[in-house]
């Protein structure tokens, strides 16, 4: 059987405190729920999808937003190795444009961060 080819990954280091400026993009009747600290930049969980920030380049100045709606998730895992040397965890999406990938550091709960995505998709 074929792998799939992932089209993106990410690393998520921490919960942190949700970005002030992401109100701007945040459109009528949606709400920031969780935010989680990348290696560069941040990851905000809304009501109604997923906004990535990606720091390009040396500098950090360019920065890439991706925006992945729940409505576009069809399927998703999550994997880790329980209570013993849970030093990260992985996270699978597989969407309509593709199968994402976020590894989870030992500072983000999983079991909370799958509960984000169940409630939001399901």
């Amino acid at each position: 059987m074929n792998e799939l080819q992932t089209i993106q990954a990410w690393t998520f280091v921490s919960e942190c405190k949700i970005p002030s400026d992401i109100n701007s993009m945040l459109v009528d009747g949606e709400e920031a729920v969780a935010a989680y600290k990348t290696i560069r930049d941040s990851a905000v969980f809304t009501n109604k999808r997923i906004i990535i920030r990606d720091a390009q380049g040396l500098t950090g100045k360019k920065i890439e937003v991706y925006s992945i709606p729940y409505s576009s998730i069809n399927m998703w895992s999550t994997e880790n190795a329980g209570k013993m040397l849970d030093f990260n965890a992985e996270v699978e999406l597989w969407t309509r444009v593709g199968h994402l990938k976020i590894n989870l550091k030992r500072g983000v709960d999983i079991r909370k961060f799958d509960h984000l995505i169940a409630s939001a998709v399901l």
